[in-house]
């Protein structure tokens, strides 16, 4: 299986010799998992789009700081390219703002969340039952940075996971559309990174529960596999 990945962001420059850029990051996860499986990278900030759906069997979306909303030019070729995809039936795995993203695309809303940034682990209660969602968990924990949230599902999108925080934590749209609002991908010290940089931004109380919640384990492992199997049925 070739994988292909559309990269929405960069991560910072003095952060990348440590975490790497984001594509790395997903290798990292599933690479393990899947030793065979093979990548490919598309810069959709540089309009790197796949020609044809079929250059890979299938397509993951990454996160940025960026908010799908916005009306820049690579924005709006991402959400015609989201389109195109769907269409054309390629699966299509969306992360943080892929996960926004195919929403916004396909029909749903993706709004600046009232409940502000959500940082650190978060634990959603996973609210369907699939064969792929093996190993099976009631509850799953992993890193998160966002402060935009999925507001309304698009149609034919059944919910995966929630939380009271983050209603709309993960969805998928029949086999082929499987999307997190989390990030199974990110590392503890990267999350601290990212933190550090933002705490003007985040506020001392929203900064300071993020950073206390790096103590709590995460399930990025059991995500990664729940990607694979969905893919690979």
């Amino acid at each position: 299986m070739k994988l292909g990945i559309l990269k929405c962001d960069e991560v910072r420059e003095e952060l990348r010799p440590v975490h790497g850029n984001y594509p790395d990051m997903f290798i990292r996860l599933l690479r393990p998992l899947a030793p065979k499986l093979e990548f490919a990278t598309y810069d959709m900030q540089q309009q790197e789009a796949p020609h044809d759906p079929r250059e890979c069997d299938a397509y993951l979306i990454t996160g940025s700081k960026s908010s799908v909303y916005e009306q820049e030019p690579w924005i709006l070729a991402l959400k015609d390219q989201v389109t195109r995809l769907h269409d054309a039936g390629s699966p299509m795995i969306g992360i943080c703002f892929g996960h926004q993203m195919i929403a916004h695309a396909l029909g749903g809303a993706t709004e600046k969340a009232e409940q502000g940034w959500g940082v650190g682990v978060q634990t959603y209660e996973v609210a369907a039952e699939a064969e792929w969602l093996s190993p099976t968990l009631d509850s799953f924990s992993i890193l998160a940075s966002h402060q935009d949230q999925v507001t309304r599902l698009p149609a034919g999108a059944a919910l995966v996971a929630r939380s009271a925080f983050c209603p709309n934590a993960m969805f998928r749209i029949g086999d082929q559309v499987l999307t997190f609002q989390g990030h199974p991908e990110f590392s503890k010290d990267y999350s601290l990174a990212l933190m550090q940089i933002r705490e003007e931004q985040l506020g001392p109380e929203v900064f300071s529960q993020g950073v206390a919640s790096l103590e709590q384990p995460i399930q990025a492992w059991e995500a990664g596999k729940w990607i694979l199997n969905f893919l690979q049925r």
